[in-house]
C-alpha cells in the first residue's frame, strides 16, 4: 500500500513538474533575426499588462518582419511599430516608429528593475501612458531609464544576434534599409 502511495506521489509530483514547466514556457519571446534566435524571458510580475499585450501580439503574427527602425550604438535597438513598421505589408519608412497597433495603450508600470545590457523596455511618447506595441534592447547599461520607462523582460539568450543589428545613421539612430524581427513567437523555440 505504501509504495502505491510513494509512486502516486511521486507521479503527481513529475506531472506538476511538467505542467510548470509549460506554463513557464509562455514567459518568453523568441524573436528570429537574420543572424540567429533571441529569447526574452519575459516578466509578468513585473508589467503583468504590457507582457501580456507584448503576447497577444506575438500570437497573432503581428510582429513578424517589423522593422528595427530606431538603432543607436551603445544604446539601445527598437522595434515593434506594427502599424507602419511592418516590412512586407506596408511599410512606411518616414512614418515608422510614430505608431503602435489596433490594441490600446497601457498604462505604464514601472519598476525597480534596472535597465541594463539586455533589458527589455517599451518605448512611449512624452506620456508615460502611452506604451502600446513598440519596445527596445539594451545594447548597454542605462540608468537614466530607471524608473521611467517600463521594463517587460531581459535577453537570456541571444544577445549576440541582438549586438548585429544594423545602427541607424542619423541622429536619432534612423535606420536606412533596416533589420527586421523576421519572426516572432511566445514561447522558448
Amino acid at each position: 500500500m505504501k509504495l502505491v502511495q510513494l509512486a502516486t506521489a511521486f507521479l503527481l509530483a513529475v506531472a506538476g513538474f511538467g505542467s510548470a514547466q509549460a506554463q513557464s514556457n509562455e514567459d518568453f519571446l523568441t524573436i528570429q533575426l537574420k543572424d540567429g534566435p533571441v529569447v526574452i524571458q519575459l516578466m509578468p510580475d513585473v508589467a503583468p499588462k504590457h507582457v501580456a499585450q507584448i503576447k497577444d501580439l506575438a500570437a497573432k503574427g503581428e510582429y513578424d518582419n517589423v522593422a528595427f527602425h530606431r538603432v543607436i550604438e551603445g544604446f539601445m535597438a527598437q522595434t515593434g511599430d506594427v502599424q507602419f513598421g511592418d516590412m512586407e505589408n506596408g511599410f512606411e519608412p518616414g512614418r515608422a516608429g510614430t505608431g503602435g497597433s489596433s490594441l490600446p495603450d497601457i498604462e505604464a508600470e514601472f519598476s525597480n528593475v534596472p535597465f541594463e545590457k539586455g533589458t527589455v523596455g517599451m518605448a512611449r511618447s512624452q506620456d508615460p501612458n502611452s506604451a502600446n506595441s513598440q519596445f527596445f534592447i539594451m545594447f548597454a547599461e542605462g540608468g537614466f531609464l530607471n524608473g521611467q520607462y517600463t521594463v517587460v523582460g531581459k535577453v537570456v539568450a541571444g544577445m549576440e544576434y541582438v549586438d548585429k543589428i544594423k545602427r541607424g545613421e542619423g541622429g536619432n539612430g534612423e535606420v536606412t534599409d533596416p533589420d527586421r524581427m523576421v519572426k516572432v513567437t511566445v514561447g522558448r523555440n
